[in-house]
């Protein structure tokens, strides 16, 4: 999925890719401090989720990585996908933060996570590369 999507840079490809096997248990123990969720169509996985607790921290966790299909976008997996997170972290999360692309072509995944009550606390411009800022979005549970 990382592979057809078109924001995601050949140098992220190879850093979801570990995630996933991280959080999976593919090719090694799953690590515990990942957690994951899955969505399926007629059995094909079509979107991926990745969070943990933020380290050294008290109820703060991190949405590490999410992926829809290109092919099953605007369809609300994506969607769903936060909101099973958001399930499963109640009662242990105070607080949820994502990172995410300043560049033009995020704008819709910018919309994508205020559209879900995440709001912008900030932002440091030229984070990514110069012209691409780190957004910080985060939502109170």
């Amino acid at each position: 999925m990382t592979r057809g999507t078109p924001l995601f840079r050949p140098e992220e490809i190879p850093v979801a890719l570990d995630v996933f096997n991280a959080a999976t248990g593919v090719g090694r123990p799953a690590d515990p401090d990942y957690e994951t969720a899955g969505a399926e169509v007629d059995g094909v996985l079509t979107g991926w989720i990745c969070w943990g607790p933020t380290p050294c921290t008290r109820g703060t966790f991190d949405l590490y990585w999410i992926v829809v299909d290109t092919a099953s976008q605007g369809q609300g997996i994506g969607g769903a996908l936060v909101a099973e997170m958001e399930r499963r972290v109640k009662g242990r999360a105070r607080l949820i933060v994502v990172e995410t692309a300043g560049r033009p072509d995020y704008a819709p995944t910018r919309a994508f996570y205020a559209g879900l009550g995440y709001q912008v606390a900030s932002t440091i411009a030229d984070y990514y590369a110069p012209g691409d800022d780190l957004v910080v979005f985060v939502k109170r549970l």
